[in-house]
């Protein structure tokens, strides 16, 4: 008789642990949802392609195919070569959070925008800038950081002098900069095949950080360095280096890395077009196949579905366990090319619009 209800209460013990192991696989980590408003040519865009967004208080920028968009108060502005755009092409963005004033980095050179107008338009023929491509724009301080497709170079606002940075004098061995973040310490470039360089702003010294296995697309040394050499962009903050390449991303703390492939994270894609973070811990990743969003330990994927283009949530925790979150928006296109943040909001640009993401309470 004993044995009888020995093996009742053991199966009642394993039903509920059975239970509770099922409650915790279907209640997925807490994320955040957004509602997307999503624009383009058909309401006030310039072009559906947009390269880059910033935002600036109320006011959101958007680097279009075919010219800068400025969105404030529910209507659109846009800026083209006739108002003295250095080409119509914007594919990046930068505030200098003293003034208010943006830099815009285009196809043909760098525009200065300041209450509005373009003040100034730097191209390789009337200044020191490496090249007319401008792939990446940041400003700290008095100095206006430049990546372009021929290198690097500095604008330092109170001399008005620029410097050059290259293969000549840097660790660069390939000369497309392809992103920059600078903060008072530091200052990073993303390069096209020669992977990260360090700026020291105190010494002034160059470092440089690149994948262990030299490009090689598998990847053989995890967490052993920069997944790979070719990096589309880098994000600097809180003292946090966060990269990404067309072959899986980086995370680095100034001495360890850690790397994020499809494989074993929430990736979508290992093709990522940008990275930026919001702090040691959070960061947004722009890939070929959706927005992605990593807390430190679980994953969100926003997208329109790459099969029936419907909207589409998934979220997938430290386990790896995988959750479709019923939504009913998403971003324009699963083509994702920047990000910026405008309180809890977010806004992103594709390669079919720009989008609006409210956060749901």
């Amino acid at each position: 008789m004993r044995s009888a209800y020995k093996h009742l209460w053991l199966g009642a013990m394993l039903g509920v642990a059975s239970t509770l192991l099922f409650a915790a696989a279907s209640h997925p980590p807490e994320m955040p949802r957004y509602r997307f408003v999503n624009y383009t040519t058909a309401n006030g865009l310039p072009n559906d392609h947009v390269y880059a967004v910033l935002v600036d208080g109320r006011r959101v920028w958007a680097g279009t195919d075919d010219g800068l968009a400025e969105y404030e108060n529910n209507k659109w502005r846009t800026y083209t070569t006739r108002d003295g755009l250095a080409q119509q092409a914007v594919l990046s963005l930068a505030l200098d959070s003293r003034t208010g004033d943006v830099w815009v980095g285009t196809m043909g050179g760098l525009n200065h925008i300041s209450g509005g107008s373009i003040i100034e338009t730097y191209t390789q023929l009337n200044s020191g800038l490496s090249n007319n491509i401008v792939y990446g724009v940041s400003v700290q301080g008095d100095n206006v950081w430049v990546a372009t497709a021929a290198g690097a170079c500095r604008l330092n606002l109170n001399t008005r002098q620029w410097s050059l940075y290259n293969d000549r004098n840097t660790p660069m061995r390939e000369i497309w900069a392809y992103g920059v973040s600078a903060q008072p310490d530091k200052v990073y470039f993303a390069v096209w095949g020669s992977g990260l360089l360090e700026y020291n702003q105190e010494t002034r010294a160059w470092d440089v950080y690149e994948d262990p296995d030299h490009e090689t697309e598998m990847v053989l040394f995890k967490n052993q360095g920069l997944i790979h050499d070719v990096v589309s962009s880098v994000s600097y903050v809180d003292g946090i280096v966060w990269a990404s390449t067309y072959f899986g991303d980086s995370r680095y703390d100034g001495r360890y890395w850690h790397n994020f492939l499809t494989k074993d994270s929430g990736l979508p894609s290992n093709f990522t077009n940008y990275v930026k973070g919001m702090d040691a811990n959070h960061a947004w990743f722009c890939t070929d196949k959706g927005l992605a969003y990593y807390d430190g330990k679980n994953w969100a994927v926003y997208t329109p579905s790459l099969t029936t283009r419907k909207p589409e949530m998934l979220v997938r925790d430290a386990e790896g366990n995988l959750t479709h979150v019923p939504v009913t928006t998403a971003p324009a296109n699963n083509y994702i090319l920047g990000i910026d943040f405008q309180g809890r909001d977010i806004w992103v640009a594709t390669a079919g619009g720009l989008s609006h993401g409210i956060l749901q309470p």
